[in-house]
């Protein structure tokens, strides 16, 4: 009995196989190769325009799709942060796009750019909706203006409160407050010219546009 019962239950499953397979001949379906590719994760046009200029992909087999080199061309979007992808079996591609923050804005030869909090210079009429993030003046590179945005972040000066921004062949900053209060930054000890300049800013009693804190241990203070 049990010799008969595992030979009816081998032939199920051929039988489920045979079946199987003449269902996939009939869909014109390679099992492994990728069918479809979808693209989450940012806005509609943006995941469309993606999905095509992947488009090659398709009919390829998707166990042979090398990561790294789909890394590589996905990270020529400045405006994505981090991506995942996942091979949804037996012929779906899925790639889960994050975008990059947008933290303030600048010119290069007259061409309006984003700066993406991956460090990157975004092309601005992509995202033409971003008209309230501080500009940036002068030649600096996008890394030094995020270290100076994390120092900002751990000092009591608040980021939203910062309308521009000014980086000097001398690397150093300054920045301008939504009330147009200029600090003059060291290009050393940034974090406690911060602290002395929010204190200074709170407590006082005069009108002021201009705190010079270039000089260590000298706070000049003007109205110019």
């Amino acid at each position: 009995q049990l010799t008969g019962k595992k030979n009816r239950f081998i032939l199920l499953i051929i039988i489920f196989l045979f079946l199987n397979t003449i269902s996939l001949k009939e869909k014109n379906v390679i099992f492994g190769n990728v069918e479809d590719i979808k693209v989450i994760g940012l806005e509609n046009h943006l995941n469309e325009s993606i999905k095509d200029k992947l488009s090659y992909l398709k009919n390829n087999r998707l166990f042979s799709i090398n990561k790294e080199i789909l890394k590589k061309q996905i990270t020529n979007y400045n405006y994505i942060e981090s991506f995942k992808v996942f091979k949804l079996y037996p012929d779906n591609l899925l790639l889960s796009l994050e975008q990059t923050k947008f933290l303030a804005s600048t010119l290069r030869q007259n061409k309006k750019y984003l700066i993406g909090s991956n460090a990157k210079l975004i092309d601005f009429d992509l995202f033409s909706e971003n008209k309230d993030l501080p500009m940036i003046y002068g030649n600096f590179q996008p890394e030094d203006f995020i270290i100076l945005k994390k120092k900002i972040n751990q000092s009591p000066i608040d980021f939203n409160n910062i309308k521009n921004f000014f980086f000097y062949p001398s690397l150093r900053w300054d920045i301008q407050n939504n009330n147009n209060i200029k600090i003059k930054l060291p290009y050393k000890n940034i974090d406690e010219a911060l602290i002395k300049a929010k204190k200074i800013i709170d407590n006082n009693k005069t009108e002021i546009n201009t705190i010079d804190l270039r000089i260590k241990n000298q706070i000049i203070l003007t109205n110019e």
